[in-house]
């Protein structure tokens, strides 16, 4: 998973279901239970022009960072609940997103 998106679940879990399991999300990041994927620097150009071309959706820096990371790795899966933004957004090295779940 990409780094921004950590903060993100973090808050979510958070504020829909509490600290304890923000507090396991945590312990599992530590434990090495979730590959954390760095922003590398050529990223953040792709990840702006996401966030423009999809501005009516719109689609942020986060889930930007997430289709971002998938073309680098050449990754077609991708877990999310975000169904919307992520089945609308044409990534550059597949047809589409296979989403999960």
């Amino acid at each position: 998973m990409p780094t921004l998106v950590v903060t993100e679940v973090a808050y979510l879990l958070a504020t829909r279901l509490g600290p304890d399991p923000e507090v396991r999300f945590l312990g599992d990041l530590a434990a090495g239970a979730f590959v954390v994927e760095p922003v590398a620097v050529v990223d953040w150009l792709r990840i702006a022009e996401l966030v423009s071309r999809y501005r009516d959706l719109p689609l942020g820096a986060v889930d930007a960072s997430v289709i971002t990371a998938a073309e680098r790795l050449d990754i077609r899966d991708v877990a999310t609940l975000d169904r919307r933004h992520f089945s609308v957004v044409r990534p550059a090295h597949v047809a589409a997103f296979h989403l999960l779940p």
